[in-house]
């Protein structure tokens, strides 16, 4: 395939178009960048639409395999200026690729037993953080409940590390996630700087939901009494809250074990 060097050939602005949310909606597809990403979607079997790369810049062992496992799909080569003008960061790796999203819901998921519930979270960042974690700690999938940020941001992607391409993500409602977990008999355990139990002295039932509430609001009066219980974080210092993974990091690890 010819090697494009032009950044306003059709498919770079195709491509560049999807760092915007309108794309991404009207097209159901969402940019990976980077040499390990790209390997993480690939071996987890998602649907890649195209892969665009530089030969200038990857030079490395482990990329060339990568691109000898993709030649069955879609492969465009750019140069490296091509490549900079679709980047999300300096010093790019060399190689991105659309892929389509996925939506999964509620009746699609199986046995439940850790969990994370994010209420309409504002920080992209702090998404796919928390979604690190989650795998990081062996929980079993991530709600984002009410809105939010959407899952398929491009930070939320790059801060995921690859594991949004394998844990579970299921966007709903707090009352259809509240139906569920009724059913499920998953426990759920709350957060508030206002609760009387401390997170150190919880014991969790077999199967748990930790539900966060939001960076500015934290969890309404109403999704704080709908948790099973609600736990706190003590502030020793001056600060009166921590950074929402920071928070989740903590009591994951807590709850985990």
């Amino acid at each position: 395939m010819n090697l494009i060097t032009s950044v306003s050939n059709p498919l770079i602005k195709h491509i560049r178009a999807l760092r915007q949310k309108k794309m991404r909606v009207e097209t159901g597809t969402f940019l990976v960048e980077g040499i390990h990403p790209v390997g993480e979607v690939l071996q987890a079997g998602w649907e890649v639409e195209t892969i665009i790369y530089a030969p200038e810049l990857l030079t490395s062992s482990f990329a060339n395999e990568l691109l000898a496992r993709a030649s069955g799909l879609d492969l465009q080569p750019v140069s490296a200026k091509v490549i900079e003008s679709l980047a999300d960061k300096e010093n790019p790796q060399g190689i991105l690729a659309a892929v389509r999203q996925k939506k999964m819901t509620l009746a699609e998921l199986s046995a439940v037993s850790r969990a994370v519930a994010l209420t309409a979270p504002q920080d992209p960042g702090n998404v796919g953080t928390i979604l690190r974690t989650v795998d990081a700690v062996g929980a079993d999938a991530l709600f984002i409940l009410d809105g939010g940020v959407e899952l398929y941001h491009p930070t939320v992607v790059r801060a995921s590390m690859g594991t949004l391409f394998w844990k579970p993500v299921i966007q709903t409602s707090f009352q259809e996630f509240l139906a569920w977990a009724q059913k499920a008999e998953v426990q759920l355990i709350g957060t508030s700087a206002k609760a009387s139990l401390s997170y150190k002295d919880l014991i969790p039932k077999p199967a748990w939901a930790l539900v966060l509430g939001n960076e500015q609001k934290g969890l309404s009066a109403e999704q704080s009494a709908a948790c099973n219980l609600v736990v706190s974080l003590p502030m020793r210092g001056r600060v009166s809250s921590l950074n929402l993974s920071v928070a989740a990091g903590v009591l994951l690890y807590t709850l985990a074990g």
